[in-house]
């Protein structure tokens, strides 16, 4: 009898360790978009981490307009996106919508929207209490031009009105594309208490204290107020560095990127790297920075003509960036990035040419390999991750 019994309850477990082997690889992938064309607003989709597949349906579809930059909450319970709307829209006012995600089925319900007080949000961040959302109000036109908006964050992430608005003087060295400010990015220091705001149109990374208990005006200028770049290069997105010792960051109009020493609100610049060496303006447009999971590497996005990702080795000492590899996205207007959580591919969101390319990455050389999948979707403009069910 127990010949008989003992392999079927073999077989049984092998059977529920192999359902548990395959469920295992599967995360979900949240896409926002840009919706003047055919896209509905944010797309969540099942991703295998072992084959780097996009399942070809999306497990929902969350109408949104304009939904171009997502920012999930500490516990990924709560989604923030920014509408990126603005004149000569279907809607003219850009705006903040809060959504909550079902711990267990994910499923993506909305809690409240209200309005960023600028045209054109195109990125948010949450302080590192988790107490307000800091949204940049990039604007496109130069009246009003840019500003930084801060929302605080309540229960069940319900969002109230602005409680402070900030805005910077531009540079004008560029008549067309610096004549107003043009805030770019909000991000927070490590340790929660310095915010960074990257402002395309001045040339500047403007530094704020951080104070929670001040309800009415949460960020004050610090001292210095101010990091300033190279004239007409266009400040856009700042990442830290594993370690929180080093700051990156694009400069959007000159392709470049600044790397920086980092103490107490300080950043202090050690290096400016180029992106390309062609002198074309077309060629030189910076987007986004990522440094991968283990603090090796930085990938940084190069659009315009160039539509290339690159890849640069982070000297652990000094935080110093060496080139590895320009690899082509397979597309137009590489936007934004994400490696995926296993760490062996990286997604591309192809604005412009409505692609998200997935890439084999070798996590110990840093290098991207073969192309994995072209998945087509309309204005893809940024990733998110939620972890397995």
């Amino acid at each position: 009898m127990k010949r008989i019994v003992m392999p079927i309850l073999i077989v049984g477990a092998l059977g529920l360790m192999s359902e548990e082997v395959e469920a295992a690889p599967t995360h979900e992938l949240l896409v926002g978009t840009y919706t003047q064309g055919s896209s509905e607003g944010i797309y969540r989709y099942a991703f295998d981490t072992r084959t780097g597949q996009i399942a070809p349906e999306p497990l929902q579809v969350v109408k949104s307009a304009n939904p171009s930059w997502l920012t999930l909450s500490r516990d990924q319970h709560t989604l923030f996106v920014v509408n990126e709307n603005g004149p000569g829209q279907a809607d003219p006012a850009g705006r903040v919508s809060s959504f909550s995600i079902d711990r267990k089925s994910h499923q993506i319900s909305p809690v409240n929207q209200v309005a960023s007080l600028g045209d054109e949000p195109t990125h948010s961040s949450l302080s590192s209490d988790g107490r307000y959302l800091f949204v940049a109000n990039y604007a496109v036109q130069p009246t009003p031009g840019g500003s930084v908006s801060v929302i605080p964050v309540g229960e069940g992430g319900q969002l109230s009105a602005v409680v402070q608005q900030e805005s910077h003087e531009a540079s004008h060295v560029n008549p067309e594309r610096q004549a107003s400010s043009h805030v770019h990015s909000v991000v927070s220091s490590p340790d929660g208490r310095s915010v960074f705001v990257s402002d395309l149109g001045a040339d500047k990374v403007f530094v704020y204290r951080y104070d929670a208990n001040n309800q009415a005006r949460p960020l004050t200028a610090a001292n210095p107020a101010e990091a300033s770049l190279p004239a007409g290069s266009g400040p856009r997105h700042l990442v830290f560095s594993k370690d929180g010792k080093h700051a990156y960051l694009t400069l959007e109009m000159s392709a470049q990127v600044a790397v920086f020493d980092y103490h107490d609100g300080s950043l202090i610049q050690r290096q400016l790297v180029a992106l390309t060496d062609k002198p074309e303006a077309q060629a030189r447009a910076a987007g986004a920075l990522h440094v991968s999971p283990d603090g090796r590497f930085l990938y940084v996005s190069n659009r315009g003509t160039a539509n290339e990702l690159l890849v640069y080795a982070i000297d652990p000492a000094t935080g110093m960036l060496k080139s590895v590899q320009r690899r082509s996205v397979e597309g137009d207007h590489p936007r934004e990035f994400s490696l995926d959580p296993s760490g062996k591919f990286v997604l591309i969101a192809n604005q412009k040419s409505n692609r998200i390319v997935v890439l084999d990455r070798d996590p110990k050389t840093g290098m991207l390999g073969k192309t994995v999948q072209k998945f087509s979707i309309d204005s893809p403009s940024d990733l998110k991750f939620l972890p397995a069910r």
